[in-house]
């Protein structure tokens, strides 16, 4: 690893302590090197609030030392007027004479004129130094402004003999049937704190009654996603206890009330197009797609997904409903004691 590459590995480090925090926006780290020495760093902590080259040069304490220093940073400084000034102009105003840039910024408010600004005003840029880490690290924002929809992760439980649940009667609904282990249901707890928004179909509300809250973690709430398409759900369901923001899709009009919305789409056409471009409307950056089965299976035979969290618990069921079934290999895998996490991504 060279010098260039251990000061934007840090850049990355800082910028993941935004996650959850920091959507609709990137998350962002950097770094302030002056002679070998790091003096200020920062990341983007909060939307709305100060981006990180800002945070970075606010904690250097001699700003003399800004132009003999150079400049790391996860992601192209911003040349626009948002909730915040150009972060650009700033590091042109301390007259910073170096900065190596990790990706270029998609957003068509930047798009490399950031870079472009900082090269007319004399100070050098390097770009693309660990970029594909920086890309990875950012693959929601990218995904959301490059494909116009959110990032999709597809989640579910499965038995080692490939089933998601048994087969239920009506007497038994209400309660999920648990396949993964505690530490795998804190870490899709964790999860729900870095991702947008979570959703389900008619026939998971109804056997499972789950919340989709956040309760074995300590983060943001989700927004709360879920199809019912005649609206024939009870008011009774946890899905519809209005203790959080709530978007149920149904194919009439229906009055929403506070923390419970509807949104009207075509049922009679595939309705998952429809959803995403709702979603993407409404600045939702990324969704947890968490079941049922036939939804599930519909976001892969459609091609739309871009990872796939599965958790193999360590019991069988021989018969009930089938996982869905996913057309790659995983990536990696993460043992969580008797449960396996694999890790899929679509390569499309």
């Amino acid at each position: 690893m060279n010098t260039a590459e251990k000061y934007m590995n840090r850049c990355l480090e800082l910028a993941r302590l935004g996650a959850g925090d920091v959507a609709p926006n990137p998350m962002v780290g950097c770094v302030i090197v002056h002679e070998g020495r790091i003096i200020g760093e920062g990341f983007h902590q909060k939307c709305g609030e100060a981006h990180a080259e800002v945070n970075a040069i606010r904690s250097v304490k001699d700003k003399s030392l800004l132009a003999d220093s150079t400049m790391y940073v996860s992601l192209e400084p911003c040349a626009h007027f948002g909730k915040t000034p150009p972060c650009s102009d700033l590091i042109i105003e301390h007259r910073i004479p170096r900065v190596i840039v990790g990706s270029v910024d998609p957003f068509a408010e930047v798009a490399g004129k950031g870079i472009e600004k900082m090269r007319r005003a004399g100070i050098e840029v390097e770009v693309g130094i660990l970029e594909q880490d920086c890309l990875w690290l950012n693959r929601r924002f990218f995904t959301f402004h490059q494909k116009k929809r959110p990032y999709l992760i597809l989640k579910w439980a499965q038995t080692l003999d490939g089933f998601l649940d048994i087969d239920r009667s009506q007497i038994t609904f209400g309660q999920p049937t648990w396949i993964s282990n505690e530490l795998s249901r804190r870490q899709v707890h964790k999860q729900r704190t870095e991702e947008a928004a979570i959703l389900i179909g008619t026939n998971t509300a109804l056997k499972d009654n789950p919340s989709l809250t956040v309760r074995e973690w300590h983060g943001n709430q989700p927004l709360r996603l879920l199809i019912d398409r005649k609206n024939r759900l009870s008011k009774k369901l946890s899905l519809k206890d209005r203790a959080y923001p709530t978007l149920v899709f149904t194919e009439e009009e229906v009055a929403s009330k506070t923390n419970l919305e509807y949104a009207s789409i075509d049922f009679e056409s595939n309705i998952i197009p429809q959803i995403l471009k709702c979603l993407y409307d409404r600045d939702i950056q990324s969704v947890v797609v968490e079941g049922g089965q036939h939804l599930l299976q519909s976001f892969i035979d459609q091609g739309l997904w871009d990872e796939a969290h599965v958790y193999y618990g360590n019991t069988f069921f021989v018969k009930g409903v089938a996982a869905p079934r996913l057309p790659v290999a995983p990536i990696r895998s993460e043992n969580m004691h008797d449960t396996l996490l694999k890790f899929f991504v679509n390569p499309a």
